[in-house]
């Protein structure tokens, strides 16, 4: 949704800010998933005997922290602190800042992105023997193509659907069958919902690629800011608790055989509606405070 907003808006939202939203939403979610779990299914025991030992064991297997893991840590503090670090000069010295401009546009978060996984190439492990944390060889072993073809194939789709006039027209269409202009609320609403039935029944980032060029151009027809709308469906396709095939994370609980998929639909409903009430009416109503502030 990033990459939509800043191609076909030319609107660019701050890793930061971006951050921020995902980590309140994460607090939210995790607190909605806890007391519907915890009330449908009661814990048996109150404490499993031998889980200290076991964790314990299993931790001691592992050994101290190699050279390797150490410089990984390490690129990955850079890589962070490079991507927020934007927001915490805003927050202190404002958005007009000389120092933060030039750090926008001398540190953008490509940049970021780039240094930390160049650290992984340039940090030795062995210096003498010219052995570094990642091998050009290893890192191409693990690159999942496939994903990164769906990402770069929906920015593409985005963009000639936006440039074609097709997400213009369906974007039309959708305003209009809703009889004019419809409110925030709504919009937020509507595309949430198709985001998450969508992404119940395919991958979120799928669901994503398909619903976000559509509801970036209708909220530009019906004269409302992209933005509260492209976050809703972010955080809405995150949801998607009832079937294995939404997420890996789900699929690989499915697998364990202890969870038969009734209790997953059964429960995945409730943290569904409840999710998406608390992404709607708090996030329209904080953006039409927000758009009205500027």
């Amino acid at each position: 949704m990033l990459g939509f907003l800043d191609t076909m808006c030319d609107i660019h939202v701050s890793f930061f800010q971006w951050m921020t939203w995902g980590f309140i939403a994460m607090v939210v979610y995790f607190g909605i998933a806890y007391v519907v779990l915890s009330h449908m299914f009661p814990a048996d025991v109150d404490r499993i005997e031998g889980a200290d030992i076991f964790i314990k064991t299993k931790r001691d297997e592992l050994g101290s922290w190699t050279r390797a893991q150490k410089n990984t840590l390490l690129a990955f503090i850079v890589a962070v602190t490079l991507w927020v670090l934007p927001g915490f000069m805003s927050i202190a010295f404002g958005s007009t800042d000389p120092t933060l401009k030039m750090y926008n546009r001398l540190f953008p978060e490509a940049i970021a992105a780039m240094a930390g996984a160049l650290l992984l190439f340039l940090l030795p492990v062995n210096f003498k023997e010219r052995q570094f944390t990642l091998k050009w060889s290893e890192a191409m072993q693990g690159i999942e193509w496939g994903t990164l073809i769906l990402f770069g194939g929906g920015l593409a789709m985005g963009g000639m659907m936006y440039k074609t006039g097709l997400s213009q027209w369906v974007g039309d269409l959708i305003v209009s069958s809703m009889g004019g202009a419809p409110s925030e609320i709504a919009m937020v609403a509507i595309f949430s919902v198709m985001a998450l039935l969508l992404s119940e029944l395919t991958s979120h980032t799928a669901a994503t690629n398909m619903i976000g060029p559509l509801a970036i151009t209708a909220a530009i027809s019906a004269g409302i800011s992209p933005v509260p709308v492209s976050v809703g469906i972010a955080l809405s396709a995150s949801l998607g608790f009832m079937l294995p095939v939404s997420t890996p994370p789900n699929a690989i609980v499915y697998a364990s055989g202890y969870i038969p998929i009734t209790k997953m639909i059964k429960t995945g409903v409730y943290i569904d509606f409840i999710g998406i009430a608390c992404v709607t009416i708090p996030l329209a109503i904080y953006f039409v405070n927000w758009i009205t502030g500027m």
